[in-house]
């Protein structure tokens, strides 16, 4: 036990298993994937740090309440209040239990990077939950869903119109039946006279007076 309390090496270690264990549950909805090693892990830690009289029960039901809090969270998904207070709580009994000074954030901060890391690179192995959908957001607007970023102008390339108002150099054009907004290439053009598309810009379509 000594060792364990005594080793800044070994209590990061132990931090980094605790982070990892949960961001696994919150991503795989309490499969229990990770969360056995998590409580083993946080067994030692606290256990160990009781046992030394370096923390005390206040800071243990502070962190046993964070994860709890957590659970409901995944279980009963809601808005995720309840997840983000358990963070705080575990956050903050860690920190006292690792004396609440600078070098206890520094180390809960490493620890938590560390964590991070490790997640990123198994992240694609593992299931969903409806927590980790909420929380990172899915879908993607495509044009089979209805989303359109913008209209796609390249169907009326070099296609002839009928001009419906005076280009000054912005107007309407008629393109196969169909009205368009337009702008000539800096020129006035008339009602009634042909013109040509020469040029798509995003949104702008570019005509031309066919002689």
């Amino acid at each position: 036990m000594d060792f364990i309390i005594d080793s800044s090496m070994v209590q990061s270690l132990l931090l980094v298993v605790i982070f990892l264990s949960i961001l696994v549950e919150i991503k795989t909805g309490g499969t229990g994937i990770g969360a056995l090693l998590g409580l083993i892990a946080a067994a030692v830690f606290w256990g160990s740090s009781y046992v030394k009289g370096l923390v005390s029960l206040y800071q243990i039901a502070i962190f046993i309440v964070g994860v709890i809090f957590i659970i409901i969270e995944i279980l009963t998904p809601t808005v995720g209040l309840l997840a983000g207070i358990g963070v705080v709580a575990i956050f903050y009994s860690l920190i006292l239990a690792m004396g609440g000074d600078i070098n206890a954030i520094y180390m809960m901060v490493i620890s938590l990077v560390i964590a991070i890391i490790i997640f990123a690179i198994i992240i694609k192995k593992l299931p969903s939950s409806k927590l980790w959908k909420k929380i990172i957001l899915t879908n993607t607007s495509s044009t089979e869903q209805g989303y359109v970023s913008s209209v796609d102008y390249s169907q009326y390339l070099n296609k002839e119109g009928i001009v419906l108002t005076e280009l000054r150099p912005s107007g309407s054009v008629e393109i196969d039946g169909v009205p368009v907004d337009v702008v000539s290439e800096g020129k006035f053009i008339s009602k009634g006279e042909k013109v040509r598309v020469v040029k798509i810009e995003g949104m702008r379509i570019i005509v031309r007076k066919v002689e």
